[in-house]
């Protein structure tokens, strides 16, 4: 079968959307994904999947599907209902589906709650000058680097290691498991996309094995040594809640921080290297905000509209619904695509042209329940960041790149060659 029928019985050629999500993948598509969101754009707001659910592409739907409370993350639950759950009951997969982001209520907002606020505007000042102090360090390498060969990679220079830097700090983890938590990150990650391959998956089980054992002993040697830190925290917070069940606090504690630290990460990256690109890919682009700095927050919503760092998230139909004019059947799951409804030209007209003033609006952190806990984290480590790199490097220009890991769901930059 080479079709389905889409909206108003309109018929999508399946092959026509498996190839786009391969180009999509691609170098070309990961450097410029725009048209191909446009192609599925114009297949309709909610596209079939070529193994079933749908595709959501257009702004509306997609903010009904994030906001709505009868959409649901596809939990544990969800996936023991299904025909044949194999495909759900790998390691890596298994591992993430107790992290925050896949539970629904109540326990999500059980866990949610005892995190409170996680980063107000208190948490955010204090946490202002050690954001700072770690964009300085990082720029002095990047500034050796261009002394010594003429070039830098803004990636591993700067980008990919501040926000590590900042969670790591905020966390109490040592300087010296930064480049270990990294490591696992990115290779774990790869459970995450929509259907990975059997390959991936070994590689990502070995990344989730490393990842317990390294936050289980942080867990346990900070219990050993409680003091006044977020971690320490929240132990006595889930020690005091199940004064009888150490193992299970002990669980909750691990799924919480390890979701917290590697969310963190490459999203943050991405955004940090996004943003840079394309100040530097329109001349004039850089030096119009380094005049203007007050611009800086406005830069930073349209780089996380243009390209945002998460190219898909998924959710499951509650209960029978219509979305877009298209019937959905309760536990049908549907990937919400960020790019292509931040691209809705209904919403941002004109959305292919990057545009510093433009006020629009993205779907990019997520809405409802699962709004991103720590948005206002990354939109403070990226102020930071792109504040000090105007100041220091006024002439800085795009000498190579980017180059972008062949991913669907996570956007991960991982070159970016830069000049003066």
């Amino acid at each position: 079968m080479t079709a389905v029928e889409g909206i108003d019985g309109r018929t999508v050629d399946r092959r026509a959307v498996i190839s786009v999500l391969r180009r999509l993948r691609s170098p070309q598509g990961q450097t410029d994904p725009l048209p191909l969101w446009a192609e599925l754009r114009a297949m309709g707001d909610v596209v079939p999947a070529p193994w079933g659910g749908y595709l959501v592409t257009g702004f509306e739907a997609c903010s009904q599907v994030l906001r709505g409370r009868t959409w649901l993350v596809p939990d544990l639950a969800w996936q023991d209902r299904l025909p044949d759950p194999g495909r759900w009951q790998a390691p890596a997969t298994r591992e993430m589906s107790h992290a925050l982001s896949r539970l629904n209520a109540p326990a999500h907002t059980c866990r949610r709650r005892s995190l409170g606020n996680l980063f107000d505007r208190q948490t955010l000042a204090a946490m202002q000058p050690d954001i700072e102090g770690h964009v300085a360090a990082l720029l002095d390498v990047m500034a050796e680097r261009l002394r010594t060969h003429g070039e830098a990679d803004l990636v591993t220079c700067a980008a990919e290691q501040l926000p590590v830097r900042t969670v790591g700090h905020w966390l109490g983890i040592p300087a010296e498991h930064h480049a270990r938590i990294l490591d696992f990150t990115h290779r774990q990650v790869h459970a995450q996309e929509l259907l990975p391959t059997a390959k991936q998956l070994a590689v990502s089980a070995e990344a989730t094995a490393e990842m317990r054992v390294f936050f289980t002993d942080l867990i346990r040697q900070r219990r050993a040594c409680l003091g006044n830190d977020v971690l320490s925290g929240w132990i006595r917070h889930w020690d005091a809640q199940l004064p009888d069940d150490r193992a299970e606090a002990d669980r909750v504690l691990y799924y919480l921080v390890m979701f917290i630290t590697i969310a963190s990460l490459e999203t943050t990256a991405t955004l940090l290297s996004v943003a840079v690109r394309l100040l530097l890919e329109e001349p004039g682009r850089w030096e119009w905000l380094r005049e203007r700095p007050e611009h800086i927050d406005d830069a930073i919503d349209e780089a996380l509209r243009y390209d945002p760092p998460i190219h898909i998230n998924s959710r499951v139909a509650g209960e029978d619904t219509v979305l877009a004019g298209v019937p959905v059947a309760r536990d049908t799951m549907v990937h919400v695509l960020y790019g292509a409804a931040n691209h809705d030209p209904r919403r941002n007209p004109d959305p292919s042209v990057f545009d510093i003033l433009r006020g629009g609006q993205h779907l990019t952190f997520g809405g409802g329940a699962h709004y991103c806990l720590g948005a206002a984290l990354a939109r403070l480590e990226a102020r930071t960041f792109l504040r000090l790199l105007l100041n220091r490097f006024p002439a800085l220009k795009l000498a190579d790149g980017p180059v972008y890991a062949p991913r669907m769901v996570f956007r991960r930059v991982t070159s970016l060659k830069v000049t003066t």
